[in-house]
Formats: C-alpha cells, sequence, structure tokens
C-alpha cells in the first residue's frame, strides 16, 4: 500500500500556471547567454544568436507545391526496377503445407 500525498501549499498565491506571478517576466524575454557557451572540455562552441539571420534553404515559390512533389515522385522511381505485367498464379494445391503423414511423424492406427 502506498500512502497519501496530501497536498501542499506555499504562503505565496499562484496562477493557474502553477508559477507565481513575481516569477514570470513581463515582454519579449531573449536571453542570449549560451552564445558565448563552452563545451565541458572549455573549448568554445560555435552557436547563433537569436537575432541572426539565417539563409533560407528552400525557395518559397517552390516549397510545399504539388509540382515540387511530382518532380521528387519522378526522381525516385528507377524504372529499370518495375516488372512488367502480373505475375502468374501457381497452380492449385502447389502452396498446401505438407501433413504429418507425409514426414512420418504419425504411426500407424
Amino acid at each position: 500500500m502506498s500512502k497519501v500525498a496530501y497536498h501542499q501549499s506555499d504562503d505565496k498565491p499562484s496562477s493557474t500556471t502553477g508559477a507565481r506571478e513575481d516569477e514570470v517576466p513581463e515582454g519579449q524575454v531573449q536571453d542570449d547567454s549560451y552564445v558565448m557557451g563552452a563545451d565541458k572540455k572549455g573549448e568554445s562552441v560555435t552557436v547563433i544568436g537569436d537575432d541572426a539571420k539565417v539563409e533560407e534553404p528552400v525557395d518559397a515559390k517552390d516549397a510545399d507545391s504539388d509540382r515540387q512533389l511530382e518532380r521528387d515522385e519522378k526522381e525516385a522511381i528507377d524504372e529499370s526496377n518495375i516488372v512488367e505485367g502480373d505475375r502468374e498464379k501457381p497452380p492449385a494445391g502447389s502452396l498446401k503445407e505438407p501433413s504429418d503423414e507425409d514426414f512420418g511423424l504419425v504411426e500407424g492406427t
């Protein structure tokens, strides 16, 4: 059996999010302290700040379009790998599993 943990309240009131109102910052929050960080060995790590311009690799006019999807599918499909026509159906009874008698596992009755 487990013991019941009763609700404990702080002296200070909290909001519906659980954070006290004096702990919540107002306005736009920006902390770039991580930009000049270092790894465990003390060497500097290249980090891009929040305000740095980043090159957009996707062209906006081609992004997320049916045309781009069609081009990608044409490039991805290897025509030499496609089997022409249907495969023939195997003869009836050819896929039947052998019985125990066929393996000699049943003694004569």
